[in-house]
């Protein structure tokens, strides 16, 4: 780090010369001032024992002022920087009226530490403290934030970075915390009654009636005419990407907004490390640097081999750590874009205070076609589909339909799951190799051949069926790609070391992400957490494929805690770690898991009022399998 320190009181100084000291009084935490040396990471929390506190604190963007939960009176909460082997303790005391907690995001760590209430703890209770208590087993940048409520819709969220026990196989001059999220001064229950009331309440970008002329125009009115008629059937609208917009929220870089341009210093010719989380309740972000190229080398807090790309997409709760190299004396701007283009939050690297580059105009609005819903198959070749003879994905449901005698009692009759081993022999199958052996003609990559959606509905809790579901981890995602940049695709990642556990799944289990968009319900396999309280079980030790098969027409980041999932995304044995894995529409995404991590723990989307809605389970690892593998 080059050691250019400046005062607190100077940055105040300079602030105020720029009209901003308005803007710095408001909650943002120190380090989101982004001073140009390392102590602008400051005050960060070190060390073996931390304190924090929730509370009510006022906030204010620009002229208006609400009412924030926040973490040690900011918004973001400090950033806590810990090391990998040291064993932490993180005191939390809560000061607000209702229980609170805070989870540790993609940590590794005994059940009772991971702070979800009504699934590993009870929740800190009003004017109590409760001590978190674990070893540092990982490193890499991750976050908290609270598992109570909207809570974390409300501020309490903040950063955590944990420094490698050996040396950062990531070089790099100086670094920057970059928090992405989004606030309302609305009342969060308020506005999940209005999407109950209307899904598309926020929407304001929906197709009118000068948009269909045009279109008209372009692609001939009967074309025009059946796919506005084919929307209107589903009762769905292709401007659907976000359920609340800019229309309600402001979007946040490190807690302050667009207008007061968070800036961060580098000197030309320095590899600038930005550590990007995604914090926000409901928004995805476009991120991208103007004029930079950004080489991502860490993708939720594990090492990936490095990936230059102009762009990248974040779902909610993911992270990327990207290295860039400003070579001229000029301004940059960081601009992350809401994934439905109906605002943008920025800030600014610049060798010197004060600095601006020009700001990006908002792309237009993309729109949903038949073909992300999975409903036109033009153009796929039907011939090379899984299990031709069978409905793959109802092959899954024919295979746990074939084994409904033997099937484990345990589990859940929502999961599609089927326990290989148990398969009737005439079927062909027995072990996990065996189904590749039948297959044959199976991409690296389960699902990059169309598999047509099985026969379940998933009842009234779920408004769509898509004909096909399929990988589409090598598309950028709705809105991106079409302009010459090079966007990050999950295909391009990969861990810089091959993944540990060499194993092959040897048991399969098949989930549907599910959702009536005009009631606001959201659920798995149809059914909300209400619905089904029954945990969907892993075996402790055993290694197993998850395949999450997206029906709804939005994305969904699906977060697991208490172990990584690996992405098989064809990378062989470079599999990439995630914490949390977007999914979108009308796709089927895989994931091998070691479940070594006895003890319940949650898996849901994290778009913080799907899971309020229904989109929770729980994960419970128990049992005698085999041994997990160190």
């Amino acid at each position: 780090m080059k050691n250019d320190l400046i005062s607190r009181r100077q940055l105040l100084k300079r602030a105020g010369a720029l009209g901003m000291l308005a803007v710095l009084e408001r909650l943002a935490p120190a380090y989101a001032w982004a001073r140009p040396t390392e102590a602008a990471q400051t005050p960060q929390l070190n060390g073996k024992v931390i304190d924090l506190t929730i509370a009510e604190t006022p906030f204010r963007i620009g002229d208006r002022t609400g009412t924030a939960h926040t973490i040690n009176g900011t918004v973001p909460g400090p950033l806590i920087r810990l090391r990998e082997g040291d064993e932490v303790t993180l005191r939390v005391t809560n000061r607000l009226k209702e229980i609170a907690s805070i989870h540790w995001h993609g940590i590794l760590l005994p059940p009772e530490m991971d702070g979800v209430p009504g699934v590993s703890f009870g929740g800190i209770k009003p004017r109590t403290t409760f001590t978190y208590r674990f070893p540092l087993k990982q490193s890499g940048t991750y976050w908290y934030h609270s598992h109570s409520g909207f809570q974390e819709q409300l501020g309490v969220y903040g950063p955590m970075i944990i420094d490698p026990i050996e040396s950062d196989p990531v070089r790099y001059d100086r670094e920057y915390v970059v928090i992405l999220s989004d606030w309302t001064f609305e009342e969060p229950m308020k506005m999940m009654g209005k999407l109950k009331k209307q899904a598309g309440y926020f929407n304001f970008q929906r197709r009118t009636m000068r948009e269909f002329l045009s279109d008209a125009k372009k692609n001939g009115w009967r074309a025009t005419f059946d796919d506005y008629r084919m929307w209107a059937r589903m009762r769905m609208d292709p401007t659907d990407f976000a359920d609340i917009t800019g229309h309600a929220y402001t979007y946040l870089m490190n807690g302050l907004s667009d207008n007061a341009n968070w800036t961060a210093l580098f000197r030309p010719g320095e590899r600038v490390r930005l550590r990007f989380i995604n914090a926000a309740a409901m928004s995805i972000f476009d991120v991208r640097i103007p004029g930079l190229k950004m080489t991502v080398v860490q993708a939720d807090g594990q090492n990936v081999q490095p990936v230059e790309v102009d762009e990248f997409r974040i779902a909610v709760a993911e992270t990327y750590d990207v290295i860039v190299e400003p070579e001229e004396d000029r301004a940059y701007t960081i601009f992350a874009e809401s994934i439905d283009r109906s605002g943008y939050t920025r800030g600014t690297l610049a060798p010197r205070p004060g600095m601006n580059a020009e700001v990006p105009p908002p792309r237009p609005r993309p729109l949903r076609t038949m073909e992300d819903m999975g409903m036109s198959m033009e153009g796929m070749d039907h011939g090379n589909m899984e299990m031709p003879d069978k409905e793959p994905s109802g092959g899954m449901k024919d295979m746990e339909h074939m084994q409904h005698g033997a099937k484990d009692e345990a589990m859940p009759e929502t999961q599609h799951d089927y326990e290989m081993e148990e398969m009737p022999k005439e079927h062909g199958e027995h072990k996990m190799e065996d189904t590749k052996a039948m297959l044959g003609m199976r991409s690296e990559i389960p699902g990059s051949a169309p598999v047509k959606h099985g026969p379940d509905t998933h009842g009234p809790g779920n408004q769509m069926v898509p004909d096909f579901t399929r990988s589409r981890l090598g598309e950028p995602g709705a809105g991106l790609g079409n302009d010459g940049r090079r966007v990050l695709v999950y295909t391009d990642l990969k861990s810089l070391h091959p993944y540990p556990d060499r194993r092959q799944p040897e048991r399969e289990i098949e989930i549907h992400i599910t959702g009536h968009m005009e009631r606001f319900i959201w659920s798995f396999d149809g059914k909300k957490y209400s619905e089904a309280r029954e945990p969907i079980h892993f075996k402790y030790g055993e290694r197993l494929r998850w395949t999450f098969v997206n029906d709804t027409m939005m994305e969904h980041p699906l977060h697991l805690h208490g172990m990584f999932m690996e992405l098989e995304n064809g990378a062989g044995d470079y599999l990439p770690r995630k914490h949390t894995v977007n999914v979108k529409p009308a796709e089927r995404v895989s994931v091998a898991i070691t479940a070594d991590a006895p003890g319940p723990w949650a898996f849901h989307c994290h778009l913080l009022f799907h899971m309020e809605a229904g989109m929770f389970r729980v994960v419970e690892v128990s049992g005698k399998g085999a041994e997990a593998p160190s």
